[in-house]
C-alpha cells in the first residue's frame, strides 16, 4: 500500500515509519481548561488536520489506531500511579463501523488506567463534527451517565475544537459526583 503522506510504498502500515517520525512525533502541551481541569494534547489540529477527516472513512480505523498507538499509549506507559484512574471516552458509539474515541481509550490500558466503554453516551445522533461553533451552541450535546462506580476519571475526546463538548462531559461527570483528573486529546484546534 501507499503512505497517506508521501504517497511511498509502505508494507505494514497505511502511514510509513519516515512520515510518522518526520511528521507524527507529538509534542505534548497541557493547559489549564475548565474549572481547573488540566487539558493534554498531543497535537495542532492543524498538523493532522487531514488525518483527523478520515475519521468517517474506511481508513479512519487504520489512522486513529496508529496515533492512538504513538499517544495515548505512550502516555500510559509513562503514566504511574498508586491509584488507578478510569478512563471514559466521549460517546463512543460505533459510527462508520468502528468508534474513534473507543480505540484512543483502549490504547490507554495500563497498570494505572482501566478504560471504561459505553458509559458516556449522547441522547442524540446528531453529528458534530461538521459544524461550527453557532450551530454547535444552538444544539447543545444531551449526555447521559451510564452506572460507573469509578471515582477517578481521565476524559478522553479526539479533538478539542470550541471546547463546549468537553464542558458539557465535566459538568456531567461533576454532577454525578466523579472527580475529572485531566482530559487527554488528541488534537486541539486552539495550538498554535
Amino acid at each position: 500500500m501507499r503512505c497517506l503522506l508521501c504517497s511511498n510504498w509502505s508494507i505494514t502500515e497505511h502511514i510509513c515509519k519516515s512520515c510518522q517520525k518526520e511528521f507524527l512525533t507529538p509534542k505534548i502541551e497541557r493547559q489549564i481548561f475548565y474549572k481547573d481541569i488540566e487539558l493534554i494534547s498531543f497535537y495542532s489540529y492543524k498538523e493532522i488536520e487531514q488525518l483527523l477527516k478520515l475519521k468517517h472513512t474506511h481508513l479512519g480505523f487504520y489512522v486513529f489506531s496508529l496515533l492512538s498507538q504513538l499517544t495515548f499509549k505512550e502516555f500510559a506507559k509513562n503514566f504511574t500511579t498508586d491509584t488507578i484512574f478510569t478512563s471514559i471516552a466521549v460517546d463512543d458509539s460505533v459510527k462508520s463501523g468502528y468508534s474513534h474515541t473507543a480505540i484512543l481509550n483502549r490504547a490507554l490500558k495500563s497498570r494505572s488506567i482501566a478504560p471504561c466503554y459505553n458509559v458516556l453516551k449522547q441522547k442524540s445522533d446528531l453529528q458534530y463534527s461538521k459544524h461550527d461553533l453557532a450551530w454547535r451552541k444552538m444544539h447543545p450535546r444531551d449526555f447521559f451517565l451510564k452506572e460507573c462506580n469509578k471515582k477517578k476519571i481521565i476524559l478522553v475526546d479526539d479533538i478539542k475544537t470550541t471546547g463546549i463538548t468537553l464542558k458539557a462531559s465535566i459538568d456531567l461527570l461533576l454532577k454525578s459526583k466523579k472527580e475529572v483528573q485531566f482530559i487527554l486529546v488528541l488534537a486541539d484546534a486552539s495550538r498554535v
